[in-house]
């Protein structure tokens, strides 16, 4: 617990002046008690009490003088609280191998009404980017709060050759940048002369903002994966992974949409939208890569082999950890605990010892 007045703290001191005063009035009372003849008599007249209840109500008037003077200082707790500043990036895997049907009508149709009901739930001041990558990422729509331009976004991605997860890792941890100024852009991390890198991040103080990356594949273009995994370590930013698609063969089955009006040639199906490499091809996921990538930002991985179970994962993506640490004053609580003391110090008081 902090004090953001913490010079009112010394008027703690008073408390054991008062206490001193206390028992010297007390003892100055005895002193001057009236000599009686029988002190049976006065015994007898005097209501019966407990003698130590009447110590109570002042103990209950030092607790309330206590509190309020801790409220005067404004106490402070540090809290993990959600942040309605937090931003997230979806990094959204475009290359040829989501037109795979193993998952109908394909893959990438699926992961597109995951990645719009994720956006669909995130609460107001949360910030989405969107990025693609196929051979290369590309920053599609940089961190707003418009959701529909991002849901217009996503209905409009299109597919390419190749996977770059690293690339698509370093592109977005560059999108978080611009909005976050406390986070440094990956783009002279790798390959730099060493003057711009950051400092990393104490373990366990991570960023409010985070990485969801989809992919079907493994990486065979652009940045090492858990060169940019580190690079985001950091920085502080967790990077969540999903793994899509099932273990089967599965041909393509892209719209003409998904293709960008790209229209596949003799070898690639037969020239139609609905051709599939030589009757199709089976699930290229490295799973093992994406958890190490998840595990060294202090994220999580997730597997997902169908709608419902990538629907599933989009839901439990911890929405908890989009948080981020503040100092939270107090003070109206103390001041609620002493009045609370000060009320009962004074009913107990009326009560045992009630006025004339």
């Amino acid at each position: 617990m902090g004090l953001i007045w913490p010079n009112f703290i010394f008027l703690l001191a008073l408390i054991p002046i008062i206490i001193a005063l206390y028992i010297w009035v007390l003892k100055r009372r005895k002193r001057f008690a009236v000599r009686y003849s029988s002190l049976s008599l006065i015994r007898d007249a005097m209501p019966s009490r407990v003698n130590w209840r009447r110590h109570i109500p002042f103990t209950l008037f030092l607790i309330a003088l206590t509190s309020m003077i801790l409220a005067l200082g404004r106490p402070t707790v540090s809290m993990q609280v959600p942040s309605n500043r937090a931003t997230i990036v979806l990094a959204l895997d475009v290359s040829w191998s989501m037109c795979a049907t193993d998952i109908p009508p394909n893959r990438l149709v699926i992961a597109q009404e995951a990645a719009k009901s994720f956006i669909r739930n995130q609460e107001a001041g949360t910030q989405v980017g969107i990025v693609a990558f196929a051979g290369f990422a590309e920053l599609v729509v940089p961190p707003t709060t418009d959701k529909e331009l991002l849901l217009e976004a996503v209905d409009n991605l299109t597919t390419a050759r190749y996977t770059a997860i690293g690339s698509a890792i370093l592109r977005s941890l560059d999108a978080i940048a611009e909005v976050n100024g406390l986070i440094a852009p990956a783009d002279v991390y790798l390959g730099g002369d060493g003057e711009n890198e950051p400092t990393p991040v104490p373990a366990g103080q991570l960023h409010q903002d985070i990485i969801v990356l989809l992919t079907d594949g493994a990486s065979n273009r652009g940045a090492l994966p858990l060169d940019a995994a580190q690079a985001a370590n950091d920085r502080g930013v967790r990077v969540y992974t999903i793994g899509f698609g099932t273990p089967q063969g599965a041909p393509f089955n892209c719209t003409r949409e998904q293709l960008g009006g790209f229209e596949f040639r003799d070898g690639f199906g037969g020239g139609g939208f609905g051709g599939g490499f030589g009757g199709g091809f089976r699930r290229g996921l490295d799973e093992e890569t994406l958890q190490e990538v998840a595990a060294l930002t202090d994220a999580e991985y997730y597997l997902a082999e169908s709608a419902d179970e990538l629907l599933d994962v989009f839901d439990n993506v911890p929405k908890h950890l989009v948080t981020t640490k503040m100092d939270v004053e107090i003070s109206a609580i103390f001041t609620a605990v002493g009045a609370l003391f000060a009320f009962t110090a004074i009913l107990l008081s009326q009560r045992w010892n009630p006025l004339p």
